[in-house]
């Protein structure tokens, strides 16, 4: 009884994790997304290519034998899922790329100026030394301010 109990304590703790959740919203997201390209794509860019190439896509279609019951390959309608898939990749790899262009900009403006110097050289000897030093410790010079 103990061993079920802490099954459905551990599936908990996996379903309540932060990226179980983002994945979750993604896939929803993404579902939306899909519709909108497909949209795009039948309601949009179809009629748009029919113009230029006098042909609808989806209804290419290859019948194999005779008569009613013949199969039918849809191979306009691969054609399309596979232009809705190129749309969405292009889509997709632009929204990258201009948020890590954002993210740059953001990481340029954060990064801090460059910490101020904490050692100079000593005029007389050439040495390294701290840049409070009022007189060289290698050279025991009295070094100017």
């Amino acid at each position: 009884m103990n061993k079920g109990k802490g099954f459905i304590e551990e599936f908990k703790k996996f379903i309540m994790r932060g990226n179980v959740m983002d994945m979750a919203v993604g896939v929803i997201v993404g579902g939306a997304f899909t519709s909108i390209v497909t949209s795009l794509n039948q309601d949009i860019l179809t009629p748009i290519l029919g113009i230029f190439g006098g042909t609808d896509f989806s209804n290419l279609k290859l019948t194999l034998g005779s008569g009613e019951a013949a199969p039918v390959l849809c191979y306009g309608n691969f054609i399309t899922a596979v232009i809705n898939f190129l749309i969405t990749a292009f889509v997709i790899f632009v929204l990258i790329k201009g948020m890590n262009a954002i993210g740059d900009c953001l990481k340029k403006k954060e990064e801090e100026a460059p910490a101020a110097p904490t050692t100079k050289t000593c005029p007389f000897c050439k040495s390294e030394i701290s840049i409070e030093a009022t007189r060289c410790p290698h050279c025991t010079s009295m070094l100017e301010e």
